[in-house]
């Protein structure tokens, strides 16, 4: 039976070319600027209501493949919204004077911060030359000299009243070297010696010493008083002293207040300060770092002290809008915990690791409070506890800062808990569709917080207009990128490949990527051949080159194929056995590569065996592929017997796993090759999926699959009778090289269609396949009838065994 010619796909139909002189222009110099997105309306819409919205909730997710621009065009909508935005506040941490562990949070309008944390240095600057300088002046002496004045005539007066009372009844108070007080009798105004007071009579003595008795026991009670009155000395100079500290610091402090009268919190702090500063005055009459007194080099532990506590009146500034223009947009790429919510930092004193409130640094959330967050989903995921964070402080509405072993509760020793800041942010979460749906799936909080998707394309139609429109996207990636313009014949070979990378003559790849590469690939060539515009030859050149570099395995898988090492026949007919096609991916290269399927029957139990299954090298998708041919050989033939063969499937010299059920139209054929004992031609490869009806489906890479097999056969020679054979449904899809094409026109190569398995059968054996007539049966000597009369001898085999069986088994008993 000779072939039909409506069967083949005309030549006219493998290639959707581009015509150059569809475009009104030389150049993409001549065309405007391209200032919306390209083939992503459904994407833009959902970006706009999603940053438009301002509820709880209504997170971004924009979701799609690599390489189609998706965190560009946020960026894009992002930029342009923050800057009709007001500007955030500016935040900082200062010290907190009741709770030193719990710093405070002070807000301030945009560019305040940064101005206060200066105005606090000035001030200390100002009090350290202010506070010494009140304490020098003649009258603080003065008043110092009266309180120390007092002190001691009190002191005195107490002493030259005992002094003159003892002196009455002849006795002396005496002071010692060592500070002390003690009594003596006098004889004559002068004390008398040990000696001679033994020698007096006892009465006399014992009158003596019960005087000097009562004596000291009113020293002693003069003695106790001394501490209360320097007690009370100390009490009057201290106060004293916070008075003159009080006029050095208010009229400093009052001058600041007034400049953030209207910053409530800001006020409650100053006048914390003040009261601090008075209380520790003696700190600000130290030398200044650099001026002080050393000791082998070292600061004195007394000034060092007083140098550390004065970083309490510093001011952490977090956050600084002080050159900001709108609301910030910000990329973290960094996605740790702490570089989200921010981190406390230590540093090493003596060997020890210490903290305080201006070790606080800022998060992205810091940095992007009051606008928005852009964050890559997968990064984040990876680093730990940073998805955790992040849902925590969208949940609360707050940043709080602390380390991952608070966090956790792994650590019980005090550290800073800085206030937290409240947080209004719209977050953006950039990433891949897998990662959307499995958090969708395995996450409740997700779908509570990321209530708004951007679903990016990967495709857009392909037409006149889209093709102008797609002219213009190239001319403004040339002139962002700094590359020559592209002639129109450039760019239609670009629209040419844009289609093969779509797989779909019908529509265009927006894999921004991709093409962004292309373009400054052919831009090289173009500069390489000293051209000043990129033509078509440089397009092609650059897709040439970008295949060769990445082809070496397949070069060195047709270089086996051609040396008889992996055997694929490209001639002649066989019986169960036909050449499958399949796709190699290796990172951004894919290529097709022909299989040898073979298929084996006999007498069994109804069961088509899947060897690439039975090791485990077949994955899911391909053994459910083998399972529906047992149900299209049950649903077609003998459907009154029982389904008695058994049958095994192969992919030979297969050693890595086999996926997909592109090939299952291969193994049917195959399998009823084997059945009918008829011959299949070997020049033509086959590639496509069947159902249970017999139905051939639509698979994917069917160019690059084309492409392999020709390959092969091109480099053992084109005969005129070698071809493959595709779904229908993939017409569409053709986009093959030139030279696959210029075979096609030669009539040296042929790429046929069909729908069913019956039209494959066809062509692949050259007989009818036959379809039942009124009575049920299949025309004689179709593929068909051949293939359900092995199967009625199977089943009548089947049953004469077993039924013999029956009667030696009947025989035994």
């Amino acid at each position: 039976m000779s072939m039909k010619r409506t069967e083949k796909v005309p030549p006219q139909q493998l290639c959707n070319r581009c015509d150059p002189d569809q475009f009104g222009f030389e150049t993409t110099a001549e065309l405007e600027e391209l200032t919306h997105v390209v083939g992503q309306p459904r994407a833009v819409d959902a970006i706009q209501f999603g940053i438009g919205i301002q509820r709880e909730g209504y997170h971004l997710f924009a979701m799609g493949p690599n390489g189609v621009g998706k965190q560009t065009i946020v960026r894009r909508f992002l930029d342009r919204r923050a800057a009709t935005e007001e500007i955030p506040s500016d935040w900082c941490y200062v010290y907190n004077f009741q709770h030193a562990h719990k710093p405070h949070a002070l807000r301030f309008p945009p560019g305040q911060a940064q101005k206060f944390s200066r105005d606090m240095e000035q001030l200390v600057e100002d009090l350290r030359t202010a506070i010494p300088a009140a304490f020098e002046t003649d009258e603080h002496r003065a008043r110092r000299h009266e309180i120390d004045a007092e002190f001691t005539d009190r002191r005195g007066n107490a002493l030259e009243e005992l002094r003159a009372r003892a002196a009455k009844q002849d006795i002396a108070l005496i002071q010692t070297s060592d500070g002390g007080f003690m009594f003596a009798p006098m004889r004559n105004g002068e004390a008398i010696d040990p000696d001679a007071f033994s020698k007096l009579g006892e009465q006399e003595r014992n009158r003596i010493e019960m005087v000097i008795r009562g004596f000291q026991a009113e020293l002693e009670k003069i003695v106790r008083q001394i501490p209360k009155l320097r007690q009370e000395r100390a009490r009057k100079i201290r106060e004293f002293n916070r008075r003159v500290t009080h006029v050095a610091v208010s009229a400093l402090i009052e001058e600041l207040q007034k400049q953030y009268e209207k910053l409530s919190e800001v006020q409650k702090y100053l006048a914390e300060v003040q009261q601090d500063i008075i209380d520790h005055a003696e700190n600000f009459r130290q030398p200044k770092e650099g001026e002080q007194v050393t000791l082998f080099g070292m600061a004195l532990p007394q000034a060092e002290a007083a140098e550390n506590a004065l970083r309490r009146y510093r001011v952490n500034v977090l956050i600084d809008h002080s050159v900001s223009k709108g609301a910030p947009v910000i990329c973290e790429d960094n996605l740790t915990y702490n570089n989200l919510v921010g981190r406390i930092e230590h540093l090493q004193q003596m060997g020890v690791l210490v903290t305080d409130f201006t070790l606080i640094k800022p998060g992205a959330l810091h940095r992007a409070n009051g606008g928005y967050l852009i964050i890559e989903v997968l990064k984040l995921l990876q680093q730990p506890f940073a998805w955790e964070g992040l849902k925590r402080a969208l949940r609360s509405r707050e940043i709080r800062t602390e380390s991952l072993g608070q966090m956790l509760s792994l650590i019980s020793t005090v550290s800073l808990e800085p206030e937290s800041i409240p947080l209004n942010v719209k977050v953006v979460l950039v990433g891949e569709r897998l990662l959307y749906y499995l958090l969708h799936h395995f996450d409740p909080d997700f779908s509570e917080l990321f209530k708004v998707v951007a679903d990016f394309e990967e495709t857009m139609e392909s037409s006149l207009e889209t093709n102008l429109v797609y002219a213009q996207l190239i001319g403004s990636i040339a002139r962002k990128e700094g590359l020559r313009q592209f002639n129109r014949a450039g760019v239609a070979r670009v629209i040419e490949h844009s289609l093969r990378l779509a797989g779909d003559a019908e529509k265009l790849s927006i894999e921004m990527q991709k093409i962004t590469d292309l373009l400054r690939e052919a831009d090289y060539w173009a500069d390489e051949a000293n051209r000043p515009t990129v033509t078509s030859e440089d397009v092609q050149r650059a897709i040439d080159t970008q295949q060769y570099r990445a082809d070496r395995l397949r070069d060195r898988l047709q270089e086996e194929i051609q040396r008889g090492t992996i055997l694929i026949d490209t001639a002649g007919e066989k019986v169960g056995q036909v050449n499958g096609l399949s796709v190699l991916q290796l990172g951004n290269f894919a290529f097709g590569h022909p299989s040898r399927i073979t298929a084996r029957v006999r007498l069994g139990g109804g069961k088509v065996i899947d060897i690439e299954r039975e090791v485990e090298l077949g994955g899911p998708i391909h053994s459910k592929g083998v399972l529906i041919l047992s149900g299209f050989l049950t649903g077609r033939y003998v459907p009154d017997k029982p389904l008695s063969l058994s049958a095994s499937l192969v992919f030979e010299q297969s050693y890595a796993g086999v996926e997909g059920d592109s090939a299952s139209s291969a193994e049917l054929y195959a399998l009823l090759s084997a059945l009918a004992e008829v011959p299949i031609k070997q020049s033509i490869a086959v590639t496509g999926s069947v159902n249970q009806h017999g139905e051939i489906q639509a698979i994917g890479g069917v160019n690059d699959k084309i492409e392999g097999f020709f390959d092969v056969c091109k480099a053992r020679g084109l005969t005129g009778d070698h071809g493959v054979l595709i779904p229908a449904a993939n017409r569409k899809h053709l986009m093959l090289r030139q030279e696959v094409l210029d075979a096609a026109a030669a009539e040296k190569f042929h790429i046929y269609a069909a729908t069913t398995i019956d039209e494959g059968i066809e062509i692949l054996t050259g007989l009818q396949a036959g379809r039942r007539n009124e009575q049920g049966k299949f025309p004689e000597n179709s593929i068909n009838q051949k293939v359900e009369r092995r199967l009625i001898e199977f089943a009548e085999q089947a049953r004469t065994f077993h039924g013999g069986a029956g009667e030696e088994e009947k025989e035994k008993r």
